[in-house]
């Protein structure tokens, strides 16, 4: 069932972030996240996007009329955050669909759905960009509007690294105190490249 209102308490425990256009996407972490967020964040005129590959999260545009730029923002938000990332892909496809063209039955596992009807293709080039959002640590694509603190791309850094170097990083370079915890939030999987914006 999707929530007419949508609080800070309701999102921010998936993935997220507002487009340039201040448009909230909410992306699940797990598959018994990609289950709630179909149940309580979709809508019939939703706009959906998953990895044409398995393993990724379903990510839900909350808007009934997204621009072509939500649509590539969320896309590549789809793309970073899925086993593509992990795999080092150069481009990532993503399908893109309605929230009427899902359904499910009970021998399908959860997280796991079906998509009726034809699906568009978006192809992406996985790289994010750390900034803070509505107070909050996020990875976002390059297009949103709020300073850009730090690039991130697939590379060979683990997780828990990455986290010790980017806090490090936003400690002496911009003088934000992040948690760990926060920063491990914010993050793609495992197989991270980080490089400082010069700017």
């Amino acid at each position: 069932m999707f929530k007419k209102s949508i609080t800070i308490k309701d999102y921010e425990r998936f993935r997220w972030f507002f487009t340039s256009n201040d448009v909230l996407v909410i992306g699940g972490k797990s598959d018994k996240q990609n289950e709630s967020i179909i149940e309580r964040f979709s809508k019939p005129e939703y706009t959906i996007m998953h990895t044409s590959k398995p393993g990724s999260s379903f990510v839900i545009i909350q808007n009934k009329n997204p621009s072509k730029q939500d649509l590539k923002e969320a896309a590549i938000f789809c793309g970073c955050f899925s086993q593509q990332w992990k795999l080092n892909k150069k481009i990532i496809e993503i399908d893109i669909f309605k929230g009427k063209q899902i359904y499910k039955n009970k021998s399908m596992k959860t997280g796991t759905f079906g998509i009726h009807g034809a699906k568009k293709l978006l192809k992406i080039k996985p790289k994010l960009f750390l900034i803070i959002q509505k107070g909050i640590l996020r990875s976002v694509p390059e297009s949103i509007k709020e300073k850009k603190l730090i690039e991130i791309t697939p590379g060979n850094l683990s997780k828990e690294i990455s986290t010790k170097n980017i806090a490090r990083t936003l400690k002496e370079k911009y003088n934000l105190l992040i948690s760990k915890s926060e920063i491990l939030q914010a993050l793609p999987s495992d197989k991270i490249n980080i490089k400082i914006i010069k700017k």
